[in-house]
């Protein structure tokens, strides 16, 4: 079945839980704001199950209530792993035959964002979900570059470095800040470099679209859960095995 309906407490009932946050302080007109929102959402009937007031002025709230609309799974565009999951040994083997020399990443998180537990987890050697960082790999020499980096300082690393991918990591998207940073960050690597040198571009975050790379103009865009052994086989994937 390609058509379906949200599931709340009976399958295709329609029901959908929201939460949100609306820049008033609490009472019961605030209440009948946040039902007013999600009935022009189009949640009817819509229920409030959830409202706390958070500092001054500002009331987050949940509301659950039923929803009309049908979701056309056959409809639905996501960017599908595209090369098979390599192994350590895997990629040591292939990168030390493809390249014969190590495989040399730059990784940060530009502009003013300083949370590094995304480009940490994947570079560093402790790792996450179980799988070890690309530090780890023996055939993979890894420059992590931290927090707030500034483009032309990134650029000037990678080339430096002799970089054969750059990984930016970006969490902070108020303002969409990620994308404007993003842009920039490919926009000055174009400039510096020729087309043939310049490094495979990889940005990742939990609030990046996977399907924008030619908007942002890198090569891959990982989204949230993303393991070091994804990273690792789409670098030999990119760099190598598809070349061969």
């Amino acid at each position: 079945m390609s058509i379906v309906r949200p599931y709340g407490d009976t399958t295709g009932d329609g029901m959908v839980q929201l939460s949100f946050t609306l820049p008033i302080p609490h009472d019961k007109r605030a209440e009948g704001a946040a039902l007013q929102l999600a009935g022009k959402m189009g949640m009817d009937p819509a229920m409030l199950v959830h409202a706390k007031q958070m500092g001054d002025g500002f009331t987050f709230f949940v509301v659950y209530g039923k929803v009309t609309h049908l979701v056309d799974t056959d409809k639905v565009q996501v960017v599908e792993r595209d090369f098979p999951l390599l192994s350590a040994k895997e990629v040591n083997a292939a990168i030390k035959k493809g390249l014969r020399r190590p495989l040399n990443v730059v990784g940060a998180c530009i502009g003013t964002d300083a949370h590094t537990v995304g480009i940490d987890a994947i570079l560093n050697l402790k790792g996450i979900a179980g799988e070890k960082g690309l530090e780890y790999y023996s055939e993979v020499s890894v420059t992590n570059m931290g927090a707030q980096v500034s483009v032309p300082d990134l650029v000037e690393t990678a080339r430096a470095k002799k970089a054969d991918a750059v990984l930016v990591s970006q969490v902070v998207t108020q303002r969409d800040a990620h994308l404007h940073n993003t842009r920039a960050m490919s926009a000055a690597f174009r400039e510096a470099l020729p087309a043939g040198k310049r490094p495979l571009l990889i940005v990742g975050g939990p609030r990046f679209d996977e399907l924008m790379t030619g908007e942002l103009g890198v090569d891959r865009i990982f989204g949230r859960g993303t393991t070091p052994r994804e990273v690792a086989s789409y670098l030999v994937h990119a760099l190598i095995a598809s070349k061969s």
